[in-house]
């Protein structure tokens, strides 16, 4: 992954605030769904992520806000996916982003959970969906190529679930 390109996705935006971070791609091989956070208001479907604090890597702060965010806890197998580079419109916080963001697949060993630890401003549930639907809920959405990157890697880690045996 050293040797490969940062591919940059979005738009650029005046007054970008940098909040380099990333997102988990959680999979459950024995539904075959994925784990996402559904907006209480909307329905609108994310993957679990966020910002990495300055102490953290970034595995150790995407897995941090995973848990936080959804409870899920209980993984059988982690993975770097990606790096990139991406402009966007953070809705939950109104403000104009550019990130490195970082993406790790997350096999999940069992959907046991442990208590959330939400922030104020993040109002989802811990939702399941299959690819189709995320393709679709996202790209009914994507006007401002906001999500570009979402689709880059989900397409990428389903290809490394099927690599792995557990599709």
């Amino acid at each position: 992954m050293d040797n490969q390109e940062i591919l940059e996705f979005g738009i650029k935006r005046e007054n970008e605030e940098r909040r380099d971070g990333g997102c988990a791609v959680v999979f459950d091989p024995e539904t075959k769904l994925f784990a996402v956070g559904k907006d209480n208001v909307n329905g609108f479907l994310r993957f679990f992520g966020g910002g990495v604090d300055k102490n953290e890597d970034a595995q150790t702060g995407i897995l941090r806000e995973l848990t936080e965010e959804s409870g899920l806890d209980d993984f059988l197998y982690v993975e770097k996916i990606s790096e990139v580079l991406v402009h966007y419109y953070n809705r939950i916080k109104k403000v104009n982003r550019f990130a490195h963001a970082t993406c790790f697949l997350v096999i999940l060993k069992s959907r046991n959970l442990v208590e959330t630890k939400l922030e104020e401003h993040e109002n989802f549930i811990l939702d399941w969906a299959g690819a189709e639907t995320l393709f679709s809920d996202w790209k009914s959405r994507n006007q401002e190529k906001d999500y570009d990157h979402w689709f880059y890697f989900l397409e990428k880690s389903m290809k490394r679930i099927k690599e792995l045996g557990f599709n």
